[in-house]
C-alpha cells in the first residue's frame, strides 16, 4: 500500500537490495569520513531508514566487519601467490588500505576491544608470515625485518594518516618512512 510520500513498502523483498545499498554507502562514507561517521548518515546515503540499517547491522562494528571482510579476501588471495614478490604486493596493498581507508584499522581496534575472539590480527599475522620468508630468501626484504616489524609499520602508517595535515601527500610520506626494502 502506498504511503503518503508515494513510496511502497516492499518489506522482505527489499532486504537484499537494502543490504547492498547500506554496504556500498558505508564503504564510501567510512573512506571519506572515517570509522565514526554517524550511522544516520550511512542510512541516508543508502536511501534507507535507520531501522533498516540496524536490522541488518545491529552495531557499527557489525557493519564495519561486513564492509571490510572483502579486504581480508583480497589480502589472502595476494598471499596465496608463491612468488617472492607476493610480500611486496601484500605490503603495498596493506599501506593502500591504511591510507585510503583508515577506518579499516579503526575497525580492527574496535573489534579487538569489543570481541575477545576476533581473529583479524591473527589472520593478518599469518598472511605476513606466509609471504615474508620468500621475500627474505629472494633478497627483496632485509633479513632483519620480522613479522612483528611489519605489523608495527602498519600501525605507524595509521599514525601518519590520522595525524597528517590536510595539504600533505600522505601516501608519499607513508611510502618514504616505511620502506622495507633490503
Amino acid at each position: 500500500m502506498p504511503t503518503s510520500n508515494g513510496r511502497v513498502n516492499r518489506g522482505p523483498a527489499a532486504a537484499a537490495g537494502n543490504r547492498r545499498a547500506i554496504l556500498t554507502a558505508a564503504r564510501r562514507l567510512f573512506a571519506a569520513r572515517g570509522y565514526n561517521v554517524p550511522m544516520s548518515a550511512i542510512a541516508q546515503e543508502a536511501g534507507t531508514g535507520q531501522g533498516v540499517l540496524y536490522r541488518h547491522f545491529p552495531t557499527r562494528l557489525d557493519l564495519a566487519l561486513a564492509v571490510f571482510e572483502n579486504h581480508f579476501d583480497e589480502l589472502t588471495t595476494i598471499a596465496q601467490d608463491d612468488s617472492p614478490e607476493a610480500f611486496g604486493r601484500l605490503w603495498s596493498r596493506l599501506l593502500d588500505l591504511v591510507v585510503e581507508e583508515s577506518a579499516f584499522i579503526e575497525m580492527f581496534m574496535d573489534a579487538r576491544r569489543s570481541m575477545p575472539d576476533y581473529d583479524g590480527g591473527h589472520r593478518l599475522r599469518v598472511l605476513v608470515e606466509t609471504t615474508l620468508p620468500r621475500a627474505h630468501e629472494a633478497g627483496l626484504v632485509a633479513e632483519r625485518v620480522s613479522t612483528a616489524d611489519v605489523l608495527l609499520a602498519v600501525r605507524m602508517a595509521y599514525g601518519i594518516v590520522v595525524t597528517s595535515e590536510g595539504d600533505e601527500d600522505v601516501r608519499a610520506v607513508v611510502a618514504t618512512v616505511l620502506t622495507l626494502d633490503a
